[in-house]
């Protein structure tokens, strides 16, 4: 069993021990649902914690087992917050977890050549963006959208991308 990073604590909420997550993904919603066991290191060897969440202006608040005070939970900011990856649920057509793309080589279809490897996903509000890092070690921005990315390979770990003038 592994873990999936979901977020980050970044600050106490209230004085019963709630945290604010800074949640990594685009559905905070359905992530407060679902979310009722974290744990707060990534080999999951400290235990797990229960808990519940609601939605606040895009962030994650959460009453963690064990965390009833300010003092608990502050403790707690800026640790990193893990799923279990058992509890992930199967994704739509066309749609792919950050952790599946980082390291996935990236193919330019134009001349069939590597354009290197993605390291870094950032979300711009209108759609995602893969950080590149090219074969030269230099680091190019590439938009997550239909008319650049043309195909995605997660079983070869390969995306074929259509390179518009001027982003690269």
């Amino acid at each position: 069993m592994s873990s999936v990073l979901i977020g980050q604590i970044v600050n106490v909420h209230g004085i019963k021990g709630e945290v604010k997550i800074y949640p990594y993904t685009d559905d905070v919603n359905k992530l407060a649902k679902k979310l009722k066991n974290i744990y707060l290191d990534e080999n999951m060897q400290h235990g797990e914690y229960k808990t519940s969440c609601r939605v606040q202006k895009g962030m994650l608040l959460a009453k963690i087992s064990g965390i009833d005070n300010v003092q608990k939970a502050e403790e707690l900011r800026n640790k990193y917050v893990y799923i279990s990856e058992d509890d992930l649920d199967t994704l739509e057509e066309d749609s792919y977890y950050i952790k599946d793309l980082i390291g996935i080589e990236v193919i330019d279809l134009k001349n069939n050549e590597v354009i290197g490897n993605i390291e870094y996903i950032f979300n711009t509000g209108a759609n995602d963006v893969y950080e590149v890092k090219t074969l030269d070690n230099k680091k190019v921005y590439l938009p997550a959208i239909k008319q650049v990315v043309k195909k995605v390979d997660i079983k070869a770990r390969k995306i074929y991308v259509e390179v518009m003038e001027g982003l690269i």
